[in-house]
């Protein structure tokens, strides 16, 4: 803010020729001030690039949050995938459990059947027939499977039941 005097008013005083001469050497001195800072460009330079410093730093650390962040979200969809993939093998597995155990009481049920046939046949008067059929170290086997019948459906219940695991691995691997 500019005051001139007026050309031709004078001061009225001595006082009041102080109180302008004073006036004026503040307006002097803030525009001495002023020039001073605009003559000064490394000191400009020096603000700028603090300035810029600045702003690089605070751009550095949101650049960092939202790095983390992002591994953060890959973590979390990592996870989920993972365990999604973990339900759907334990689904296969339960049902591949329960495939061999149908087909373990299948082969249990026909392996009795089977066997009572086998003890029906002997009870008849032509069994000894049967038995001529049947090498001597198979017999053996054959009456001790007789007499005890569930170690030899144990067996062939195991027996079927990797039959069985091995044919459901086989065909989800060609699938």
């Amino acid at each position: 803010m500019k005051h001139r005097i007026p050309h031709g008013s004078g001061a009225k005083g001595p006082d009041e020729l102080r109180q302008q001469i004073e006036h004026t050497r503040h307006q002097l001195g803030d525009t001495v001030a002023q020039l001073v800072g605009k003559a000064d460009v490394k000191g400009r330079a020096r603000v700028r690039a603090a300035d810029l410093m600045d702003k690089a730093g605070a751009m550095t650390v949101q650049l960092r949050a939202s790095a983390a962040q992002a591994g953060h979200d890959v973590q979390d969809r990592a996870a989920r995938a993972g365990h999604a993939m973990q339900g759907r093998a334990a689904q296969a597995g339960h049902a591949m459990q329960g495939r061999a155990a149908e087909a373990g009481h299948a082969v249990q049920g026909r392996a009795a059947q089977m066997g009572h046939a086998v003890q029906q046949r002997a009870g008849h008067p032509g069994h000894h027939t049967a038995q001529g059929a049947v090498p001597q170290p198979v017999r053996g086997a054959l009456r001790a499977g007789m007499r005890h019948p569930g170690p030899v459906l144990a067996v062939g219940v195991l027996g079927a039941a990797a039959v069985t695991a091995a044919i459901a691995w086989r065909r989800q691997r060609h699938h």
